[in-house]
């Protein structure tokens, strides 16, 4: 094999595709990255059996041929590379060169037998998306998925398509996020998207951008293309909680309040809490204030902030990281606020329709919380 191509070009392409090389895996493949090169361009490819990505670069091919170097290393050498223009050259033995300039590096590859085909999607059902769209709905419960592999369906996010209308579900056992999208398509669908896959995705993403992003779902792979470069993950399997039960319940007290002021009270109340410190956020709602309290070893703090309340007076303690998570996943200046006593859930909304819902879990509060 040998080809010449642009130095940047390549060492983006490695930056994007290296996020789906396998850290740890005893197939030593997965850690490289797979090259291609035939009829002047190069496939440049990694796959952990979990997600894939791949693009292809221009390219002047002398020799056509394949072949798996480590990902690291061979990100690392092209990154310091002095010219524009680079070649690779590698032989029977799968001593690959690269060369750049009066610059000269010599590593060993893998054979690309070693290197697993990605998976073909045959049958799928197309999901048509704005860009700007699918990147706000995935921030807004990328925050709420579980990382407890015990549950694996819990570490993605639920997919539901129904009634021309897209809704994203994440979940974590301390918290839920809903994030819902009218859409033209007609389609009904459900399946579950790794956050892993989702995280890259949204990397990927421009959040300005009103193209439209193509989602290609089989039963069991999704893959899609953003720019240049093509993804491929599998879906998870299992039962999704029915967080419909969760919704359901009576309201007794509705506060709307500025997002900001929320946000940046509790992120105060949070300078007493440390992973070692912990402590909940005790906030009293009643006579159109929130009272916050927090204290630990360290000190104490109060704090007040205006807000419109109707219903009952109401005290609730909460995580503060879980809490701040759902306020800055929040993209209106005002929200709506409903609780239903102590031990419910706080229910967070936009200020008059239900576009996102996050659910926050209280926390248990003590005499001295």
């Amino acid at each position: 094999m040998q080809f010449s191509c642009n130095t940047k070009a390549l060492s983006e392409a490695l930056s994007v595709t290296s996020r789906a090389v396998a850290a740890k895996t005893s197939l030593p493949a997965l850690e490289g990255i797979y090259l291609k090169a035939n009829e002047n361009q190069v496939i440049v490819r990694a796959y952990n059996l979990e997600l894939g990505i791949s693009t292809t670069l221009a390219a002047d091919c002398k020799e056509d041929g394949e072949i798996v170097l480590n990902a690291k290393l061979f990100s690392d050498m092209v990154r310091r590379l002095p010219t524009d223009t680079l070649t690779i050259q590698s032989n029977n033995k799968l001593l690959t060169t690269i060369t750049s300039g009066t610059t000269e590096f010599t590593i060993l590859g893998t054979s690309a037998e070693e290197f697993p085909e990605l998976p073909t999607l045959t049958d799928g059902t197309a999901l048509h998306l704005p860009e700007n769209i699918l990147s706000s709905m995935i921030k807004q419960t990328i925050f709420a998925v579980s990382t407890d592999e015990s549950n694996p369906i819990h570490t993605g996010i639920l997919f539901e398509l129904h009634d021309q209308t897209i809704r994203l579900v994440a979940v974590d056992g301390f918290r839920l996020a809903i994030r819902t999208e009218k859409i033209e398509e007609t389609t009904s669908l459900s399946f579950v998207v790794p956050g892993k896959t989702l995280n890259e995705i949204f990397k990927m993403l421009h959040a300005e951008s009103e193209d439209v992003i193509t989602l290609t779902i089989s039963e069991k792979h999704l893959s899609l293309k953003i720019n240049q470069y093509t993804l491929i993950s599998r879906l998870l399997e299992g039962q999704f909680l029915d967080y419909k039960s969760v919704l359901s319940g009576t309201t007794a007290t509705t506060i709307k309040i500025n997002t900001r002021n929320f946000i940046n009270s509790i992120d105060r109340a949070s300078l007493l809490i440390t992973d070692r410190l912990k402590s909940p956020v005790r906030c009293t709602f009643k006579e159109n204030h929130i009272h916050i309290h927090c204290s630990s070893s360290i000190g104490k703090i109060y704090d007040e902030i205006d807000a419109n309340i109707e219903g009952d007076d109401c005290e609730i303690g909460f995580n503060n990281h879980y809490l701040l998570d759902a306020l800055r996943a929040a993209d209106t200046d005002e929200i709506r606020v409903e609780l239903s006593g102590a031990l419910a859930p706080m229910k967070i909304y936009p200020p008059e329709n239900d576009d996102f819902i996050f659910l926050v879990l209280p926390v248990r509060l003590t005499a001295n919380a």
